[in-house]
């Protein structure tokens, strides 16, 4: 299952105890996020770190591994659609996440409710991702 990831996954995904960590693990998720959240990641990077208990060391491994992974995607392949993005939705900074899904036809896996509230795009809460893949196994 393609999902586009938010910011806010990305920060539970480094704590490698959390229920986000459970569902990376899983071989039939491939992540795809705008460039920007690594700039967004190194902002919020040492919060993220004690937030996570892991040592410095582990936490910059475990980026690695979740970096590798994610399939990170300029703003110019998807810029087309940040207008009508930032209309679908309150929260403006959110807007490359909805434009990168709707260039992709792809749901986006975030904690933010207010992505909700456009029926363009499906969204999944990290509850509702682990209910949609415990149904199809």
């Amino acid at each position: 299952m393609k999902l586009i990831l938010d910011n806010n996954i990305l920060f539970s995904l480094m704590n490698p105890n959390s229920t986000a960590s459970e569902l990376f693990s899983l071989e039939e998720i491939e992540l795809i996020a705008p460039s920007f959240i690594k700039e967004e990641f190194n902002k919020y990077q040492e919060e993220c770190l004690k937030k996570s208990s892991l040592s410095k060391k582990e936490f910059d491994e475990r980026w690695e591994e979740i970096s590798s992974a994610i399939d990170f995607i300029e703003e110019s392949d998807y810029i087309e659609h940040i207008e009508t993005s930032k209309d679908l939705i309150s929260d403006k900074d959110d807007t490359p996440y909805l434009a990168l899904a709707i260039e992709n036809n792809i749901p986006i896996w975030s904690n933010d409710s207010h992505l909700k509230t456009q029926n363009r795009i499906k969204v999944y809460t990290t509850k509702e991702l682990l209910d949609e893949l415990e149904s199809n196994s």
